[in-house]
């Protein structure tokens, strides 16, 4: 039995490569024309490129979404662009319009057609009947549970892969029309505004009915399934999917890590123990900016799901620096300031070789070697002196005294 794959967006290069050097064994990711989220940086035709071939340094894999819901007009230039991720490698794309299968076994036969969750696939005749126009694998829908999980891939051969974390969709994805409606941004072509997240007042008639202090919301808590890995290892999932390809590179890194060192412990233990699953949870907790449960996996889905009347996201400042190059005769890390920290404040760096080491940063310079105390201009390089080797592409967070 293969290793059950972890999946991760990126929205842009950096992060592509972030995901993959923090243990990703695949990355999705959008060009710039056919693809859901158009808000994100998104690829160009030489960044798929460079990605294809940064990918395959590390054995990863890369897939393309032209997940779009595509109208006549859309399908202008698709021949070229499906052509072209060909020649350079790239191994799948994932797909909402089945049209796209014959143009992918004619134009790029070695790439692979993974089906979009936009499908909403939440059976095993649907699933079959995917297979048999050609599909390689389906992304099942957000929607469901563990127990059709299971009975899903009991009954069909076709690679599944399910989302493990991130946001969800207030309706059945891929099918909402809200903003649509209200913004006149089409969700399925890539310009989602979230209004389910927006604040609403509450009309009976002509008449406001709703609490000005707190109006109402229908979004849904983001999706965290690290108490599942288990079960989907034990049903034969093929991919685990991290949702988020609008996510920063701290959120990436930390949720990558978190769900790498979750499954290899698995594999390698055969079990997790609640105070392991714990300790996993409590990592996870550190990249999240709002509330999160298990999704519809347990099988039921009551009103505790929702953020009704709730404000749904917090934004934290708990990460501070990226680590650019590090200094072993001097002990000195060159570090690129994100967030406000100040001299002698506990700090933490994780990465792919730093398993959450703590220090104090005593030692803190600008480029003219002058003493910082307060590191308060982001993007500003400055250098710090660590009790230990960090390394490039590792990261530095405040420590959580909540």
């Amino acid at each position: 039995m293969n290793k059950i794959e972890l999946l991760a967006p990126a929205k842009d290069l950096q992060k592509a490569k972030i995901a993959i050097m923090y243990g990703a064994d695949a990355v999705y990711v959008g060009g710039k024309f056919f693809s859901l989220r158009s808000r994100a940086s998104n690829f160009s035709l030489e960044d798929l490129r460079e990605l294809s071939q940064f990918a395959k340094q590390y054995g990863a894999k890369v897939y393309v979404t032209v997940n779009i819901v595509f109208h006549d007009d859309d399908y202008k230039g698709i021949s070229d662009y499906l052509t072209y991720l060909g020649s350079i490698g790239i191994d799948a794309v994932i797909i909402s319009s089945l049209a796209l299968i014959p143009m992918v076994r004619k134009l790029a036969p070695k790439m692979e057609c993974h089906i979009s969750t936009q499908l909403s696939s939440l059976n095993s005749a649907a699933v079959k009947t995917l297979q048999e126009f050609g599909a390689d694998r389906i992304v099942l829908a957000r929607e469901a549970s563990m127990e059709q999980i299971n009975e899903i891939s009991s009954k069909v051969s076709v690679p599944l892969e399910v989302f493990i974390h991130g946001g969800m969709c207030s309706n059945y994805s891929g099918r909402c029309t809200l903003s649509n409606r209200m913004t006149l941004r089409d969700a399925n072509r890539g310009g989602c505004a979230h209004s389910c997240r927006w604040k609403y007042h509450l009309f009976d008639g002509d008449e406001i009915i709703s609490n000005p202090n707190c109006l109402m919301s229908m979004s849904s808590k983001d999706l965290r399934a690290s108490a599942y890995i288990e079960k989907m290892i034990r049903a034969n999932v093929a991919s685990l999917k991290i949702e988020g390809r609008m996510k920063s590179e701290y959120y990436i890194g930390q949720v990558v890590k978190t769900y790498r060192k979750m499954i290899d412990e698995i594999y390698h233990e055969g079990h997790l123990t609640q105070a392991r699953l714990d300790y996993y949870d409590s990592e996870l907790s550190k990249a999240e900016n709002r509330p999160s449960d298990d999704g519809f996996l347990s099988g039921s889905c009551d009103n505790s799901k929702h953020l009704y009347g709730v404000i749904g996201a917090a934004v934290t400042h708990d990460y501070v620096a990226f680590v650019h190059d590090f200094d072993e005769e001097r002990n000195m890390a060159t570090i690129e300031v994100k967030n406000i920290f100040a001299r002698s404040d506990e700090l933490e760096v994780f990465g792919p070789n730093v398993d959450n080491q703590r220090f104090k940063a005593d030692d803190i310079y600008d480029e003219n070697w002058q003493i910082v105390d307060l590191c308060n201009k982001p993007t500003q390089i400055l250098y710090v002196r660590t009790p230990f080797r960090v390394h490039r592409c590792d990261m530095i967070r405040k420590v959580n005294k909540r």
